[in-house]
C-alpha cells in the first residue's frame, strides 16, 4: 500500500533551465518502490494547484549501510506543479504518496534489455538499469531529446555498464533524427534466436512507434504511459488508456492502477 509522507527536500539540483532533480526523505516509499513505479508531488501548501502530479521514481539514494533513504525525481518545468518543484529549496516539505502503480518485469539474462527513453521518459530507467544490471542482464539505453544538453545522466548509465545509443533532433550529439530510427535496424540486425525485452517511456507518439517496431520484430515490449492524473489511486478515472480485451473489444483502464507499465501490443494507440 502506498504511504503519504511530508518528504524534505535534500537538495535541488538544476540541470538546465528547464530540468531539475529534486532529491527527497521518504525513506519508507524508497525501500518499498520498485522500478516503473511512481509518486504523487504536491510541492505547494495551497490551492493552486490544488492536485497532485504523479512523477515516476528516478533513483533510489541509500545511507552507509544501504538502506534506502530517500528517493530522486527527474523533472521538466512545463506549468504551474513542475514549476514549484523546480524552485523548491532544501528543507521544503513535499506532500509525497507512493509507490504507487504496476512496475516493469525485469528479466533475466540471457534476455537482454533496451531501454527506449525520450526526453523527461529517462526517469524510470535508472533504477531499472540498476536492477537488470544487478541480474548482470546485458543492458542497452537508446536515448533521444531535443539537443545535447538535454542528455542526463549519461555517466551514471556508463558506470552500470549500460551500453548507450543517443539521438538527438539538433545532430549535436549521437545520430540526428529521432530515437526508434536506431532501435529498428538494431533489432533488424538482431539474430531473430537472441531475446531482448523491451521497455519505453517518453512522449505518446514515441510509445506508439516503439509499439509499431517491436510488433513488425516480434518482441515484447512493456511501456510506461504518461497520463494526466488526478488522484493516482484509480478514484477519477483521469487517466484511461484504451486497450484490447481478451474478449477482442476496447476497453478502458486506469494507467495508475492497470500500469503505469502496460503491454505495448495491448494498447489502442490509434
Amino acid at each position: 500500500m502506498p504511504v503519504d509522507v511530508a518528504a524534505e527536500v535534500i537538495v535541488n539540483r538544476a540541470l538546465s533551465a528547464d530540468y531539475n532533480l529534486v532529491a527527497l526523505a521518504a525513506p519508507a516509499i524508497a525501500a518499498a518502490a520498485a522500478p516503473g513505479q511512481f509518486v504523487m508531488l504536491k510541492a505547494n501548501a495551497g490551492f493552486d494547484p490544488l492536485l497532485r502530479r504523479p512523477f515516476s521514481i528516478f533513483e533510489i539514494l541509500r545511507d552507509g549501510g544501504g538502506t534506502p533513504s530517500a528517493l530522486t525525481i527527474l523533472s521538466k518545468r512545463v506549468g504551474p506543479s513542475t514549476n514549484l518543484l523546480y524552485d523548491a529549496r532544501a528543507g521544503q516539505r513535499i506532500a509525497c504518496l507512493g509507490p504507487i502503480g504496476r512496475p516493469f518485469t525485469i528479466v533475466d539474462a540471457p534476455v537482454e534489455g533496451w531501454m527506449i527513453a525520450g526526453g523527461v521518459g529517462l526517469a524510470p530507467f535508472a533504477t531499472l538499469a540498476e536492477s537488470l544490471r544487478a541480474r548482470r542482464v546485458e543492458t542497452t539505453l537508446f536515448y533521444g531529446a531535443r539537443r545535447a544538453a538535454e542528455l542526463f545522466h549519461l555517466d551514471f548509465f556508463r558506470a552500470l555498464g549500460v551500453a548507450l545509443v543517443l539521438t538527438t533532433e539538433d545532430g549535436s550529439a549521437g545520430e540526428t533524427g529521432r530515437v526508434v530510427a536506431p532501435l529498428d535496424r538494431k533489432l533488424a540486425a538482431r539474430d531473430r534466436q537472441a531475446p531482448v525485452m523491451l521497455y519505453a517511456c517518453g512522449p505518446e507518439a514515441m510509445l506508439a512507434a516503439t509499439a509499431r517496431i517491436a510488433a513488425r520484430h516480434q518482441r515484447p515490449c512493456q511501456v510506461s504511459v504518461e497520463r494526466v492524473m488526478g488522484c493516482g489511486l484509480g478514484g477519477c478515472y483521469s487517466c484511461v488508456v484504451p486497450m484490447r480485451g481478451e474478449d477482442g473489444g476496447r476497453h478502458h483502464v486506469r494507467s495508475c492502477i492497470a500500469g503505469p507499465v502496460l503491454a505495448a501490443d495491448q494498447i489502442i494507440w490509434d
